[in-house]
């Protein structure tokens, strides 16, 4: 052991071991990891090992697809045996909604390139695995890239593989204390103290205490999890090939051959947390007692499913305890506003996910940014809040208990809520609001036409389907009023701010008084944020983006900042209103005092400080929905009497309150793009239509010398609208486009256009079929329809309603 190395993990099991590896083949050799007991001796050596691509993420599966590959690498690289056994896997659906989920899932999976796997029919389930009862069942969607490892094997293969590279294992030295240092961290271990640059917390059980060692509260726990080991099945033991693994998703089961009889895992509805603030540290290897009666149901349920187990006992019980977050997702990244501390944590399937976290990671931390869009594990997508105790409770005991239960796009689910409510939240809600959540904020859907209204999830179009149309028609006609709480905001100020901002965004700054479109690029060229930029004229610049992505934003916005330069975040300081339509401009002038709010005083894309009622009031004149429109911002104690000046001026102008859904299916009649749809971290400003807010003539900023080498050669695909042959559903993402019998490309968002009566789709297709007229297919929701180009912006092409 040394004395310094340039990174330290803490923590040997799978995951440790992969980033441990990950560091070293992208060229960090001086990398070392300590571990407090052996390798494997958290959650690894328990688990049941078993791998699969497909996942509900896209971009997940695509990381869980590149573990699997890897494993044959590091086996070799290693000379340790992995145990892999690629015995294909069945998804199994005995519901109609379940099979039409598959059905829609199947086609997800092509766009992504999974070509292993197909739809399959019950009889053919049956063929495949013969102790399956399949008399309820309605089919399946198979992949033959599924099967399950060794996870001794695997765990060292990947220690073996990081060693052969230059890196460092220290067993039987537990991480007493971290300390921060001027050029990093020192980790006092029980075989002494070690410096280095950089510390990543691969915990796994011990992750929350980690994490407090340097002041971070992690939002994670552990729960405990059950599976159980058959006694020989004969029918087993007749066999000349391995049964392939079976998930009942009705049946909350997952299965697997081991040896010659079954592993049988289970996903209780009644589930148990345990040791919320981490393992003991003198935890060994070690398993909690089998508690029955609890998973019964469950239990008996995977009995009725395999006859079979009726007939043969129990070899062994595995009750072992494994590492959950809020949404099931790992944490990986850097811990927002502590520099050089990392996580890689809460992976409840570590060897199904261990891969794709580990290089993800190494490359964060290398490169500055991951090859693959993982927002859907980085640390950044939560706040503080989420690691409350209570919060945690009630989202990880839903996601565990969720694990198998079919989950709907237009679903709210209650854990975790009402955590943080804008101040008119419920003025707002006796009018008929109706709420989801984002980032732990309650946003606006639509207003209910009744109390007792309720909305039944499906993956199709809702019944709340005719109500988004009325908002949008409101406020095409007349005025709408949409709560901007859920926009974050960033106060920019300093003697540097200027020029800080204009390296950090590709467009031309605006000028006081102004606000404009920004582009952010990572250094690579691709995307960091589709943000506006306000320049107030009294040395105050505001950012406005994505509410969610506060955390992920900041970050970014601290590691690149400079002396002379302050960056807050005020999004719980500051919250708002939008108005919109034709009559927005009668609203405005009928709230305002001793202000001329005229067109030609107050033009679009203007941006100026107003008495609003008894609020003075920060106000933008731009739109989200393609009408003339203004951005009310105030003080968070003033939105609800905002709200109440608002209303009652409104009263005679028709003023109607409307959602986010209505505002989804007015932006895309605009072919307006959404963050985490259109614009993604690695997609390109060519690609996404994003270079036309470009100043490519601007020197200095951050990815101009890759957007210009895009700009020249052109990007490989293009944005563009689509026009679909929709019947009772709409496209979403991720479904592919055919041109013919190939991809094509894929939708990156959907939504009905009440506006213009048509299905609406925003893909990214290959530039050779970007033409306006050019025919595809598509599937929505399993089923194949046509599709179309039309020009971008199909309501309004001219955009001149917003410069009423």
């Amino acid at each position: 052991m040394k004395s310094h190395y340039r990174v330290v993990v803490i923590g040997g099991g799978v995951v440790g071991c992969s980033v441990l590896y990950h560091l070293a083949k992208l060229g960090w050799t001086d990398v070392a990891l300590v571990e407090r007991n052996v390798l494997t001796s958290g959650s690894s050596w328990h688990a049941a090992g078993i791998v699969h691509a497909l996942n509900a993420d896209p971009n997940i599966a695509a990381l869980q697809a590149y573990t699997i590959k890897l494993l044959k690498e590091i086996q070799a690289e290693s000379g340790h045996d992995v145990g892999l056994h690629m015995t294909g896997g069945i998804n199994v659906a005995s519901a109609p909604e379940r099979w039409e989920w598959l059905q829609a899932a199947y086609r997800i999976f092509q766009t992504m390139g999974i070509d292993t796997a197909r739809l399959v029919t019950r009889d053919e389930i049956k063929a495949m695995h013969p102790l399956l009862d399949v008399s309820d069942v309605l089919g399946g969607l198979y992949d033959l890239n599924e099967g399950h490892v060794d996870t001794y094997g695997t765990t060292y293969a990947y220690a073996g593989a990081a060693r052969k590279r230059g890196a460092t294992v220290i067993e039987h030295a537990r991480a007493l204390e971290l300390h921060r240092t001027s050029d990093g961290w020192d980790v006092v271990t029980e075989k002494g103290t070690i410096g280095c640059e950089h510390v990543v917390n691969c915990g796994g059980l011990w992750a929350k205490q980690v994490g407090l060692m340097a002041g971070i509260d992690l939002p994670v726990t552990p729960m405990e999890h059950h599976y159980l080991v058959t006694e020989t099945i004969p029918e087993i033991a007749a066999r000349s090939s391995e049964l392939p693994v079976i998930v009942d998703l009705e049946g909350f089961t997952y299965t697997r051959q081991e040896g010659k009889g079954l592993l049988i895992g289970l996903y209780e509805r009644n589930y148990k947390h345990w040791r919320m603030e981490g393992a003991p540290w003198d935890f060994g290897i070690e398993l909690n007692q089998e508690d029955i009666d609890r998973i019964a149901p469950e239990l008996e349920i995977g009995f009725r499913r395999f006859p079979a187990l009726q007939k043969v006992g129990i070899k062994k019980w595995v009750n072992g305890s494994f590492t959950f977050t809020p949404d099931g997702n790992p944490l990986v990244g850097q811990a927002p506003g502590v520099r050089n501390y990392w996580t890689a944590c809460g992976v409840m399937a570590g060897f199904l996910q261990g891969g794709g976290v580990g290089l993800s990671l190494a490359e964060m931390m290398i490169h500055g940014e991951p090859s693959t869009d993982i927002y859907g594990m980085d640390i950044a997508r939560y706040g503080s809040w989420a690691a409350n105790r209570e919060y945690l409770r009630q989202t990880t005991g839903q996601f565990y208990s969720r694990r198998f239960v079919m989950s709907y796009p237009n679903e709210q689910l209650w854990a975790g809520r009402p955590l943080r409510t804008a101040p008119a939240y419920d003025a707002m809600s006796a009018n008929g609001m109706r709420w989801g959540v984002l980032w732990g904020l309650e946003i606006p859907l639509y207003v209910a036409p009744s109390p007792d209204f309720v909305e039944k999830p499906t993956l199709k179009r809702s019944n709340a389907h005719d109500i988004v149309g009325r908002e949008c028609r409101a406020v095409r006609e007349g005025v709408g009023l949409l709560d901007i709480s859920a926009f974050s905001r960033y106060a920019v100020s300093g003697p540097k701010a200027e020029h800080w901002l204009d390296r950090l965004f590709a467009s031309r700054l605006p000028a006081p008084g102004r606000c404009a479109l920004a582009p952010m690029l990572a250094p690579s060229g691709r995307l960091r944020g589709d943000l506006t930029v306000f320049n107030w004229g009294d040395g105050c610049w505001w950012i406005m983006g994505s509410y969610y992505l506060r955390q992920w934003h900041m970050r970014w916005f601290q590691d690149h900042l400079e002396d002379g330069v302050s960056v807050r975040d005020i999004s719980d300081d500051w919250v708002g209103f939008s108005i919109s339509g034709p009559r927005s401009r009668e609203l405005l002038a009928a709230v305002v005092r001793n202000a001329d709010v005229s067109n030609a005083a107050f033009p679009f894309m203007r941006c100026r400080v107003l008495d609003i009622g008894m609020s003075r009031a920060r106000v933008g004149r731009l739109s989200v929905v393609g009408e003339l429109g203004y951005e009310i911002n105030v003080p968070a104690v003033e939105h609800l009497p905002l709200y109440r000046t608002l209303k009652k001026a409104g009263a005679d102008l028709g003023l109607a309150e409307y959602g986010f859904n209505a505002m989804l299916s007015l932006r895309i009649e605009k072919s307006f793009g959404l963050w985490n749809r259109e614009f993604t971290q690695v997609y390109t400003p060519g690609e996404s239509g994003l270079d036309r807010w470009i100043d490519f003539d601007k020197r200095g900023f951050i990815g101009r010398d890759k957007a210009l080498a895009e700009r020249d050669r052109g990007a490989a695909r293009r944005l563009v609208t689509l026009e679909v042959e929709a019947g009772d559903a709409d496209p979403s993402s991720w479904e592919p486009v055919w041109r013919g019998a190939a991809r094509a490309g894929y939708i990156t968002s959907g939504a009905f256009g009440h506006t213009i009566g048509k299905s609406i789709g925003m893909a990214l297709v290959d530039r050779a079929h970007a033409d306006v007229g050019t025919e595809f297919a598509t599937h929505v929701v399993g089923i194949e329809r046509k599709a179309r180009i039309i020009a971008s912006s199909p309501y309004d092409p001219g955009g001149t309603r917003m410069r009423l």
